[in-house]
């Protein structure tokens, strides 16, 4: 399967290319030719997914296959880093679903994006992004994944200040990269002290069950820590900033200030999971020799979940509604990894969380993407400017309520099956963090019906142009991604991916399924009641409940809370300190030497005058010197 390389090779390739293009190139030319490329690579990713999951279960239990790898560095005889292609389960789902939101993006760009100045900048740095995130699933080792982690990185803040004439793009560009950067320190930092005890980067060997490869960790601690919960903690500190874990969370909602189509790729599908994938490839060992970091991962998604879901239901910026939407969903994930175990049953919060990182992908892009769709006709995201627009927008309208439906979890749709699991898994582990979680899976109806009705229902506000739909190109994306979201959800997901790679087979729990549906239906029609038409009641909720209100609507201050910290004590306590320390000690005594240098100089710089009588006349001084010198001693 060493034609898988060329998934990479492509888009690499179409960055190179789009990057270098003379100006004079019609910008319509640089999408279709990244377009007719990220098709190619879909292309090859699916016949990668049917080749693997039809040839790899040999023994039972999928396979990994190393389709290409080459040493890069070599630090030791056990320790270096390779770059190579790594196929299985998870890595295979993953270059599906990257590459098909991809597509999508891609081509609703064509339409969105269409007399947009730096038209070809845009798809050079998509085609980045997508290179970028095909490298980190794919990669065999986790140095490899580091690197790409980082390419990730860089061009998300690309993407995200695209509009670099906007003070908010460029602020929201660097708050993304710096919050980021802070927490892949930490992933950095875990890198070093697993690779020091296990004397490997390899996921194969990491991962491989055999105890030798952790036996120098033994009875090793810090702090009364054992050192793998301090690596194992530090590795997820990585990937709790990239997927915006509470209260890494800051970067995300404010990276709405790129392009919507962005928005869709980087905080739907891609970059926000990266740090579940990154738990789920490193699993194994998560389960086996940290489950108390395991365990803190659930809590921590649960907590982040309720968090971002109750800030959501009061935001009235539709793509920051569905912001804090991706952040509780990634909870999910991360709770689904959490509370998982090993193999067949036990292992059904791992396989869950995979197939909700799947569906919710293909939801999640339809939503953001819809939203495009409404912006691009009101040329607004404040819902109080929209209202009625079902009836000028009906491929919008009807694909939107496609993906609430599938979002708050109501059968037959692709996110019941998936969140389902999740909740049936959670509550396996602890009844009272089921009970949360389904809470949590209520408010996610809530807001996201509270979303379409101020959308699609309710007083049409008036525009100087009437809204219409969306042109071809974006719309189509919106159809296919509504039609995978239907039926996406039958697919028997347990028989592909699993912790073990052993199939296994999805049971429905109707205990679990009934109250979660009962649930969101209550939910549903809470948000019926209250937004589908004009009321009162919304306001008077929100003045008896003044101060709930106020502090969700300012995300409870963490923001304010951030920037105190950083300008208050970092800043004014320590940089400032150290900044007069710096000019007045370092810098004064660097100077002291230049001019103590300078005054010498001064002085002795006759020496060098270029008048010959002077030379004649110290050579004679000189000369009588010595000679005193010699007669004397």
């Amino acid at each position: 399967m060493q034609y898988t390389l060329l998934i990479l090779i492509l888009p690499l390739l179409s960055f190179v290319i789009l990057g270098l293009v003379d100006s004079k190139w019609k910008a319509q030319v640089a999408g279709t030719l990244g377009t007719a490329i990220l098709v190619t690579v879909t292309l090859l990713s699916y016949y990668t997914a049917w080749e693997y999951f039809s040839t790899a279960n040999i023994t039972g239990s999928y396979q990994r296959i190393i389709a290409f790898e080459t040493e890069w560095v070599r630090f030791t005889d056990y320790l270096h880093i390779n770059l190579g292609i790594l196929l299985d389960p998870i890595s295979v789902m993953m270059l599906v679903v990257i590459s098909t939101v991809s597509l999508m993006v891609h081509i609703y760009s064509l339409g969105y994006m269409h007399g947009e100045k730096g038209f070809e900048r845009y798809y050079a740095f998509l085609s980045l992004f997508t290179f970028s995130m095909l490298g980190l699933v794919v990669a065999t080792n986790i140095f490899q994944m580091y690197i790409f982690w980082e390419l990730v990185g860089a061009s998300s803040y690309l993407l995200i200040g695209f509009y670099y004439t906007k003070p908010e793009a460029v602020a929201a560009s660097k708050k993304a990269f710096i919050v980021t950067r802070f927490a892949d320190l930490g992933f950095l930092i875990g890198i070093l002290v697993l690779s020091y005890y296990t004397k490997t980067f390899d996921f194969g060997i990491l991962t491989s069950g055999n105890a030798s490869v952790f036996a120098s960790t033994t009875g090793v601690t810090y702090m009364g820590i054992s050192v793998m919960s301090w690596a194992m903690g530090l590795i997820f500190v990585g990937g709790a900033g990239k997927s915006a874990m509470f209260p890494l969370h800051i970067w995300l909602p404010d990276a709405m200030e790129g392009p919507t189509p962005v928005s869709a790729l980087i905080h739907a599908a891609t970059m926000v999971v990266a740090g579940v994938y990154l738990v789920a490839r490193l699993f194994p060992v998560y389960y086996v020799y940290s489950p108390e970091v395991l365990h803190g991962v659930a809590y921590l998604g649960a907590i982040t979940s309720l968090f971002a879901a109750i800030i959501a239901c009061v935001q009235t910026d539709i793509k920051r509604v569905l912001a804090f939407s991706t952040i509780s969903q990634i909870g999910f994930m991360m709770v689904g990894l959490g509370v998982s175990g090993m193999g067949g049953h036990h292992g059904l919060g791992y396989m869950a969380s995979m197939f909700h990182l799947t569906t919710h992908a293909m939801f999640k892009a339809l939503l953001f993407l819809g939203a495009g769709s409404i912006i691009h006709a009101v040329h607004s995201n404040e819902m109080s400017l929209m209202g009625g627009l079902r009836k000028h927008m009906p491929i919008t309208h009807i694909s939107f309520l496609i993906a609430c439906l599938a979002i708050a979890g109501i059968p037959p749709f692709s996110g019941f099956f998936s969140k389902d699991e999740i909740l049936a898994a959670t509550f396996e582990f602890s009844p009272y963090l089921g009970a949360a979680m389904s809470f949590i899976a209520g408010l996610t109806a809530f807001y996201m019906f509270r979303l379409y009705y101020g959308i699609f229902w309710g007083v049409e506000h008036k525009h100087a142009h009437t809204p219409h739909e969306s042109p071809l190109a974006m719309a189509l994306p919106l159809i296919f991604l509504a039609t995978v979201t239907v039926f996406a959800g039958f697919i028997p997901f347990g028989e592909f991916v699993t912790n073990d790679g052993a199939p296994y087979e999805i049971e429905l729990n109707m205990l679990v399924a009934g109250i979660s549906v009962g649930v969101a239906l209550v939910f549903i029609l809470l948000a019926t009641i209250l937004y589908r038409k004009e009321s009162k009641i919304p306001t008077q909720l929100a003045t008896t409940f003044a101060g709930l209100h106020a502090a969700a609507s300012h995300r409870f201050y963490i923001d304010e809370v951030y920037l105190f910290i950083t300008k208050k004590i970092v800043f004014n306590l320590v940089s400032t300190p150290i900044a007069w320390f710096d000019r007045h000690v370092i810098d004064a005594t660097m100077d002291g030497f230049a001019s103590i240098t300078q005054r010498i100089s001064v002085l002795i710089k006759g020496l060098q005058s270029g008048d010959v009588q002077n030379y004649a006349y110290i050579i004679l001084m000189g000369a009588l010197v010595i000679a005193g010198l010699v007669i004397y001693f």
